[in-house]
């Protein structure tokens, strides 16, 4: 089973809103750090979402963003469903 990375989280947001400014994704606190923080909002991980359904093929609801306000929080849900998925 492939997980999602932070590294990968990171790609995605930066190829889907762009590079997030003046944040340096090799902090100690990354993985805790709220999103609107690092510069990216909810229409931001829509994206996110949108683009891990797309290449994953995995159902992820829209009201899902609301429980993603940390990287740790997005990739603890996202590898959550891919994890469901898989063992379905």
């Amino acid at each position: 089973m492939r997980e999602l990375t932070l590294d990968d989280l990171r790609k995605i947001l930066e190829e889907s809103s762009g590079e997030a400014e003046d944040f340096d994704w090799g902090r100690d606190d990354t993985l805790d750090t709220p999103f609107d923080e690092i510069g990216y909002d909810s229409l931001a991980l829509l994206e996110v979402t949108a683009r891990v359904q797309q290449e994953f093929k995995v159902r992820i609801p829209d009201e899902a963003v609301h429980e993603m306000k940390t990287p740790r929080e997005a990739l603890a849900y996202l590898n959550g469903r891919l994890s469901a998925e898989q063992a379905a």
